[in-house]
């Protein structure tokens, strides 16, 4: 029962990591088409405009501070694993459980925590670009520094309970909806 309500609300928070990362991927596509766009009439034709080139970068901070939570569904994220390639499957599911515990959910309250005010203060004065024709909405893009934290926070919750799921039940969940299995992380083939 535990393990099935765990497996469910894994999937949920699965299932939105997934739609967050396929936004991100055509983001990214937008993203190297404006900066595309934004050399050629530089170079090309001499033109260029502050609001586009700004533009270019908030998407790149989307993309790079709402990408994050896929990449730990996917497994992305650098680890050193000297040992912990050598380690059983349950020894894997223990120490993801650990990380996930001990390291992960402090960071990503830490990083809410010490962001909150600058991204209320922003809101606040309804920051805006200190470029001339640049973006009126430097409020949105500080913004990320907390949704960083949240979509991180709840990958980081589906991946403990995940591995809580492992370690209970023997089997891993389903980290992409019949794709594949959780083998990449837990070590099973």
């Amino acid at each position: 029962m535990l393990v099935n309500g765990l497996k469910n609300a894994v999937a949920v928070i699965d299932s939105f990591t997934e739609l967050t990362g396929k936004i991100i991927a055509w983001l990214t596509l937008v993203m190297v088409l404006m900066t595309f766009i934004i050399v050629l009439l530089r170079y090309g034709f001499n033109l260029g405009w502050v609001a586009m080139q700004e533009s270019v970068l908030y998407f790149h901070g989307i993309v790079f501070m709402l990408g994050a939570a896929y990449t730990l569904k996917a497994d992305g994220h650098v680890r050193v694993d000297i040992f912990y390639q050598r380690f059983s499957a349950k020894t894997k599911a223990l120490v993801n459980l650990l990380g996930g515990i001990f390291l992960l959910l402090p960071v990503v309250v830490f990083i809410f925590y010490i962001s909150l005010d600058y991204v209320v203060i922003s809101w606040q004065i309804m920051e805006k670009s200190s470029e001339a024709g640049g973006l009126p909405l430097v409020y949105l893009n500080k913004s990320l520094l907390l949704l960083l934290p949240v979509t991180l926070l709840l990958q980081g919750l589906a991946e403990i309970m995940r591995n809580l799921a492992f370690l209970f039940a023997g089997n891993s969940v389903d980290k992409n909806a019949g794709n594949n299995s959780d083998n990449s992380k837990t070590g099973e083939s």
